[in-house]
């Protein structure tokens, strides 16, 4: 297949948009890939800040990251995206270049837990006042769960009415696929 699937598209987005030495956060730290590979292209002098509420989470990407020797790029916070303004320090502010967000539950966990579009619009707006000009928020969205399509209605409807002068977004996604497949929101600022 020549066409770039929904998660390897997402990290050549965020290739584009971050450099060594850079400031990210991944909004849903599920099982800790997302900020691993954000680590990756931060750097040493890089940071990622991840979020999650479940502490299985943090156990699994703490994990992860101390077997990739990554734990010291990282800051894992126990709290919803939404708060994720009170967690980044204020000399980043204006300096964050890529974000991702995968929606719904967290693979192989409690799939009654799900992230809400009101939280994530919240995460959305403060991130993009912390977004340095050309920085990248990805929000991969999972709908084929109870919960999913509300989520998925509620944040298309937020994303298309977002200023066009602010940012440019992008939908990427499979569309003759079944089973409520994934797709892409991306939003880079202006």
């Amino acid at each position: 297949m020549k066409l770039d699937r929904i998660l390897p598209f997402a990290r050549i987005l965020l290739e584009k948009a971050v450099r060594p030495g850079d400031i990210t956060i991944d909004g849903t730290m599920g099982n800790g890939f997302d900020t691993a590979f954000l680590a990756g292209l931060t750097g040493v002098n890089g940071h990622v800040y991840s979020f999650d509420i479940q502490k299985e989470a943090l156990h699994t990407t703490a994990a992860k990251l101390e077997a990739e020797n990554l734990q010291e790029r990282c800051t894992l916070i126990h709290d919803g995206h939404e708060h994720l303004s009170k967690y980044i320090k204020n000399e980043h502010s204006g300096k964050v270049t890529g974000a991702i967000f995968n929606l719904g539950y967290l693979p192989g966990g409690n799939k009654s837990i799900i992230t809400q579009a009101d939280t994530t619009i919240s995460a959305i707006e403060q991130l993009f006042e912390l977004l340095a000009p050309e920085g990248i928020i990805i929000l991969v969205i999972y709908h084929g769960h109870p919960g999913g399509s509300e989520e998925r209605d509620a944040l298309m409807d937020y994303v298309e009415n977002f200023p066009q002068q602010k940012a440019h977004i992008l939908k990427y996604g499979f569309i003759n696929q079944s089973n409520n497949p994934p797709f892409i929101v991306a939003m880079e600022k202006r």
